[in-house]
């Protein structure tokens, strides 16, 4: 049974007792965020919007953070709130809940500023930014899933750092996140990043609500979301986050399931990043194994929807890592859709791993055999060169 490392509300040292967080994750190592890889930064309305203004000069300091951690070679999401925020004051709406029209066309009037001022912070660092909105439905749908990821993965290999948020001016009640915590921990599922931080207007969980509770203990450290640990989530404290801790923790359990491992910081200090960087208190969740082998796993466990047959330069290809082309498929069968699991056999029927498909099941009988010079010509548009991507597949199923 491991302990949870704690620390008191006004930061003396304490052991938070044996709470059973479970095995130690990670080798038990606190994550370095200096040392991410890719990283995604959540961003709560309270923190960008004060009174309906954005907080420029908080921003200014924050793009600093996010061109320093570009430098360094990270990959950087950020995942802002504080749209319907913005676009509320400019339509002079009343305080209180909004109508899901009124916060609709808040959002569409602040969506294009928060962009703007994004682009404008980060400009002079030269870096390009990218707006991306999305709904639940982007990562319920597999082909709309696959559309994120690949789009995702074209704007951080250009070097554009990426601005998400939910696209609350399509979104219903039924095809909505709710709350950019989660969406986050999907956005950093999606990417395959390695770290998620949440900016908030707390410095990480604790054992209680520290501003109703005397003696409620920070928690630096959660190795594993237990039952224990969820009934500390709480409500939300400020007047503008939709998320409390209880959003935060599903977040939680999203991304460390996914390998990506997951803090929790308060962020209203200038340049937050280097904060957390220096020492400053958070909660860090450990990640279930690293993003790469999560993703593997996922895909291992989904049910087949077709099948692959592979000539032997192939076979050989997929164990040294490569992807599957169309070249060396001999044959396809089942009915699948792009997005869809399909099994990668040999032609002595072996299996040799489980993908996902970049083509569905008629296009891929039409390429199997072909060069990819001549795919283009059968299907009438530029192809994707390979059929099952070397990132969407476990091998040695």
């Amino acid at each position: 049974m491991a302990t949870l490392s704690a620390g008191n509300v006004d930061g003396g040292a304490l052991n938070a007792g044996p709470l059973n967080a479970g095995a130690t994750g990670a080798g038990g190592r606190v994550p370095d965020i200096a040392r991410a890889r890719r990283l995604v930064i959540k961003i709560g309305s309270a923190l960008l919007v004060d009174g309906g203004g954005l907080r420029t000069g908080w921003l200014h300091a924050l793009c600093d953070d996010v061109a320093d951690w570009r430098r360094r070679g990270a990959d950087v999401i950020v995942v802002s709130s504080g749209s319907i925020a913005l676009g509320r004051r400019v339509l002079d709406l009343r305080p209180g809940p909004l109508t899901l029209e009124q916060a609709q066309a808040a959002a569409a009037v602040g969506q294009i500023r928060l962009a703007r001022a994004y682009e404008e912070m980060l400009a002079p660092h030269g870096v390009t930014t990218g707006q991306v909105l999305v709904t639940l439905e982007d990562s319920q749908n597999r082909r709309r899933y696959l559309n994120s990821r690949a789009t995702m993965e074209t704007l951080l290999a250009l070097g554009v750092v990426p601005i998400v948020n939910e696209n609350d001016t399509v979104a219903t009640d039924e095809i909505r996140f709710g709350d950019n915590d989660r969406l986050a921990a999907q956005i950093a599922v999606t990417c395959g990043a390695d770290q998620l931080l949440l900016l908030s207007d707390v410095d990480g969980l604790y054992t209680a609500n520290p501003k109703t509770d005397p003696d409620a203990r920070h928690i630096a450290l959660v190795d594993h979301i237990t039952p224990e640990i969820e009934a500390m989530g709480g409500n939300p404290v400020s007047g503008l986050s939709k998320g409390g801790m209880k959003t935060k923790l599903m977040a939680a359990r999203t991304a460390v399931a996914g390998g990506c491992a997951m803090a929790i910081a308060e962020g209203s200090v200038l340049r937050p990043l280097s904060a957390v960087a220096g020492g400053a208190r958070v909660t860090w969740f450990l990640p279930e194994g690293d993003p790469q082998a999560a993703r593997k796993r996922w895909i291992a466990a989904m049910k087949p929807r077709g099948e692959l047959v592979v000539d032997a330069g192939a076979a050989r290809a997929l164990a040294d890592g490569r992807s599957l082309l169309p070249a060396g498929v001999r044959s396809v069968a089942g009915s699948f859709g792009r997005g869809d699991p399909v099994l990668i056999l040999d032609e002595d029927g072996t299996t040799l791993a489980q993908g996902i498909a970049r083509y569905d099941a008629a296009d891929s009988r039409r390429i199997a055999g072909l060069r990819s010079d001549e795919i283009g010509a059968v299907l009438g548009y530029d192809p994707r060169a390979a059929l099952v991507h070397r990132d969407d597949m476990a091998v040695g199923r």
